[in-house]
């Protein structure tokens, strides 16, 4: 426990000496000479454009191909093969350095004599039905070894037998509806969760808090198949054997679980195996949808409350506990075997030295392993990340170079919990909260293939939208208009349909470390789907063995030209704030996405207003803090720059949900399902006293904003 309070200390630090820092930061870039000619402007905009002309489709394309015919999962020596080629052809395009940079972390693997399944048994402890132990392999990857059987990483082993009851998505409300509107109790029984809506990891911590002994995941087809789309091959659709992959680990940006905090190095101190962060203490298997409809079939108790808990499988989806009728007597057996081991992972790590200010990095980083041979998750990023590195390093070798550092980053073990990309914030974490200017992820750059999705902090709204506005549209049937104008069409923002809408940034990516922990303005880019037609969750083969190259060249991006499209976008974000004369935050959009904020999070007090005058709170001092906010941005852009460092109390992932990002976490937490508690003075006190953290913050940020007197 004094450990874990060291560890907050250490990334958040004390209020003083972070205004201390953010001061320091912005003296010194005012104070920064800078040399100016007159054709600088020219060689700037000269420069920009060659960098996105040498930016090929077919490039992007060839390094998709070469890097996903083989499997390479975190921890192989296939995975350690692939770092060293991408090292080689770094250092190759003309890079200044390209390092390996390992550490020694937990990962998660199958037990190769002892296979995960599950059974149903009858009433003698007979196996009557098993499910699959392996994906059938796709076509062309038939005599392909080492493709890894589905499993989830880092489960409990264990063999437990209890009756199933259906779960739904396995969220938080959906357990409210089971234990206090239908009284079905959970405890000691086997759950089974479709994916979907939230993390799966959240679905695990979610059974455990229900009692649950173990949990099995499954995809339906109303969340992994899309209408009228055929099963891959033939389309981009989910087999019914496919199997969703995927670790389960609830870290809240801890890293390797047994060293939270610090870098896994050898001589740092390890918890043992069994005592890591966040490591759940249940089983945990994913299934297809053919064997989780055997399973369905045959259940008993009452009918799905509603239309909401029913997917597209041929079942009535009952929900238990136990099977119904002649089959009532019949259990469900868990066979999980997976075995948690201290494994060498390896980052890639590029560096471009700055010409004027080599002390300010901006990081454009992804990662590299995957569960198979991850066609679109993640190697259409380490694609467009490797066309990206050789552009620069081209223009490098032509004799140009930036004026900021540019850092690349293939990152190691981001499907096992964000790994690589962790440990090297916390083992440089000093160094880049005093010299990180932005942090810019270059995960899979396709998960669809209808529009842009941008997920970033405010102040790099102006340079997305400015940077897309000079971007051709890929888009069918948009020949001729820019990619802002096809995204603004697409997808409009939902408070205000004259601009396209940005999300705002959760985790589920390796740009957690620097945005939420560090602070670092951070982005990410891709292309998506019609989030308003298209009801399946994600793509639908996510992380399953027909995740291929053949799968992004025949359905996806036949052409690549929205890979193309990415890599422009991401090389002019890093192209910008690594090379223009000052740096282009606009901490005005930061104010303005504030008083949003505020005002949803008040919204949502609002419907406690009774409670809020019984407990005397207030949002009073939040409100005035954001105005006070508002008002230094405004002056603060008249003299131009700078940053905010405040990120973690405005954004976090959501408690319930870790891809999802919350605004004013600490208020909504202690807001969520707040006429339940039973405390109700001390639970509106807590509210309080969110309010006042936050209110605080955004105030301290502020004055780093005025002018030093």
């Amino acid at each position: 426990m004094a450990r874990s309070k060291a560890t907050l200390c250490t990334w958040l630090g004390c209020p003083g000496l972070l205004g201390c820092f953010l001061l320091g930061f912005l003296a010194g870039w005012f104070t920064k000479p800078t040399e100016k000619n007159p054709n600088s402007s020219d060689v700037y905009q000269n420069a920009r454009q060659k960098l996105v002309a040498e930016m090929k489709a077919e490039n992007i394309k060839q390094f998709l191909r070469s890097f996903t015919k083989l499997p390479h999962l975190a921890g192989t020596e296939q995975n350690l093969l692939l770092a060293k080629q991408i090292q080689g052809q770094w250092k190759e395009f003309g890079l200044d350095s390209a390092e390996l940079v390992h550490y020694d972390v937990l990962l998660s693997y199958p037990n190769e004599k002892q296979p995960n399944y599950i059974s149903v048994i009858d009433d003698q402890g007979n196996e009557i039905f098993n499910t699959s132990l392996f994906e059938p392999r796709p076509q062309g990857y038939e005599n392909v070894t080492d493709i890894l059987p589905p499993y989830n990483a880092f489960s409990a082993q264990g063999v437990p037998e209890a009756d199933l009851i259906y779960v739904n998505y396995g969220r938080t409300e959906d357990y409210f509806k089971l234990e206090r509107e239908m009284g079905i109790n959970c405890t000691g029984k086997i759950v089974i969760a479709r994916y979907g809506k939230i993390f799966r990891g959240n679905k695990v911590k979610n059974a455990i808090l229900a009692g649950a002994q173990g949990i099995i995941l499954y995809s339906d087809p109303a969340d992994y198949c899309a209408p009228g789309v055929d099963a891959y091959p033939d389309g981009w659709n989910l087999p019914g054997r496919g199997v969703q992959r995927g670790n389960v680990l609830n870290l809240n940006g801890a890293g390797d679980p047994l060293t939270p905090g610090y870098p896994a190095k050898e001589y740092t101190f390890r918890y043992k195996v069994n005592e890591g962060v966040g490591i759940p203490k249940i089983p945990v298997h994913p299934i297809g949808y053919h064997d989780a409809e055997v399973l369905l079939r045959a259940m008993g108790g009452p009918a799905a409350p509603d239309s909401s808990w029913k997917g597209r499988l041929n079942v009535s989806y009952n929900i238990g506990p136990g099977f119904a009728d002649n089959s009532s007597t019949r259990k469900v057996r868990m066979h999980v075997h997976t075995n948690n081991k201290i494994t060498r992972i390896y980052n890639v790590i590029g560096i471009l030295r700055g010409a004027v200010e080599p002390d300010r990095y901006i990081i454009l980083g992804g990662h590299r392993d995957s569960w198979v041979f991850g066609g679109i998750d993640p190697t259409t990023g380490a694609a467009v990340l490797q066309e990206v590195v050789r552009s620069f390093g081209k223009m490098k070798t032509e004799g140009w170079r930036p004026k900021r550092t540019i850092i690349f980053a293939s990152w190691d073990a981001e499907e096992f919990g964000l790994l690589g990309s962790t440990e090297w914030a916390e083992e440089n974490a000093r160094v880049l909260q005093e010299r990180a200017v932005a942090y810019i992820n270059t995960d899979s750059s396709i998960e669809g293939n209808y529009t842009l999705r941008v997920d970033c902090t405010p102040l790099l709204y102006k340079l997305v939208y400015n940077l897309t506005k000079e971007i051709l549209s890929p888009d069918e049937g948009y020949e001729n208009k820019s990619l802002y104008e096809s995204w603004l069409e697409k997808d409009p923002a939902i408070e205000n349909n004259s601009y396209p809408r940005i999300n705002k940034l959760g985790s589920g990516s390796d740009f957690e470390a620097y945005f939420q922990r560090l602070g670092v303005a951070s982005a990410r880019v891709r292309y998506t789907k019609n989030r308003k037609a298209d009801k399946f969750s994600n793509y639908p083969v996510y992380h399953t063995v027909y995740e291929t190259f053949e799968l992004v060249e025949k359905f996806y991006d036949p052409t690549f030209k929205k890979q193309l499209t990415i890599a422009q976008l991401r090389g002019k974000l890093v192209y910008e704030l690594a090379d223009s004369q000052v740096i282009p935050f606009d901490c005005r959009d930061y104010g303005e996405a504030l008083k949003g904020y505020s005002n949803r999070i008040y919204k949502l007090a609002k419907k406690h207003e009774e409670q809020l005058k019984t407990y005397e709170v207030s949002f009073d001092p939040l409100f005035s803090a954001v105005v006070n906010f508002s008002k230094a941005a405004a002056e603060f852009h008249r003299r131009l720059e700078q940053v905010d460092k405040e990120e973690h109390v405005i954004f976090a992932p959501s408690s319930h949900n870790k891809y999802a990002g919350e605004s004013f976490p600490g208020i909504y937490d202690a807001m969520f399902d707040i006429e339940s508690k039973a405390d109700q003075r001390g639970a509106w006190e807590e509210v309080k006293r969110q309010i006042s953290i936050a209110a605080f913050t955004v105030q301290a940020a502020a004055g780093t904003l005025k002018e030093v007197a």
